[in-house]
């Protein structure tokens, strides 16, 4: 199955670490940073679901519940957190899909024949509290994720529905964004008081609060 921005994220009731959990129901209000791995107990994964424990505080500034997946049981789960949190110096209290059945990874194509049959690769996907799929990014197993980027991903979505702008290469948040070329200068004009600049017609810089 290939899901595209935009797609309802298929809904499913799986049991994780914190019991079992209808995701749609679980997800209710809050955006979603929905991420696979390819196993328990192997190096970068474990970097990884200790990366995300320790940013629980960004991504609850944000609304943004995170949940992990791989194709192992609730037990082998279980024992893994012990070493996320003993090795990446953390607590890990996000759930993690057991998914020993591969359903969930081949209903989000998160199974790549080409890497492994078994196992997931590392799979990103950022769903808003509609539970509209936003952004995609797909990893293989020997790259860790860069954190920074998801945080910035889910940070330049949030701004662009607030504000209905678009954001520029390397952005951050507090920085310039940019008016989309389907809103006209009058349009913009009202909507942005403060003032924008103008480089091209159809290049424009605003300020906007976060």
């Amino acid at each position: 199955m290939v899901l595209r921005i935009g797609d309802t994220a298929p809904d499913f009731t799986i049991a994780t670490t914190n019991g079992e959990i209808n995701f749609h129901d679980w997800a209710k209000g809050k955006w979603v940073f929905f991420f696979s791995h390819p196993a328990d107990f192997t190096p970068v994964c474990t970097t990884e679901m200790g990366r995300t424990a320790q940013l629980a505080p960004e991504f609850e500034a944000r609304n943004c519940a995170s949940l992990g997946l791989s194709t192992d049981t609730v037990e082998e789960h279980l024992k893994w957190i012990e070493d996320v949190n003993d090795t990446q110096n953390t607590t890990l209290k996000f759930p993690i899909v057991a998914d020993s059945d591969k359903k969930i990874a081949e209903l989000y194509g998160m199974i790549h024949p080409s890497e492994s049959n078994t196992a997931a690769v590392r799979s990103v996907f950022i769903i808003d509290p509609e539970m509209k799929i936003r952004l995609t990014m797909t990893y293989p197993m020997s790259c860790g994720r860069n954190f920074d980027e998801i945080l910035r991903v889910i940070d330049a979505l949030q701004a662009s529905d607030k504000h209905g702008i678009a954001t520029p290469a390397d952005w951050q948040s507090g920085n310039k964004v940019i008016i989309p070329p389907t809103v006209s200068n009058a349009d913009a004009t009202q909507k942005f008081p403060q003032g924008f600049e103008e480089i091209r017609p159809y290049l424009r810089f605003v300020e906007v609060s976060k």
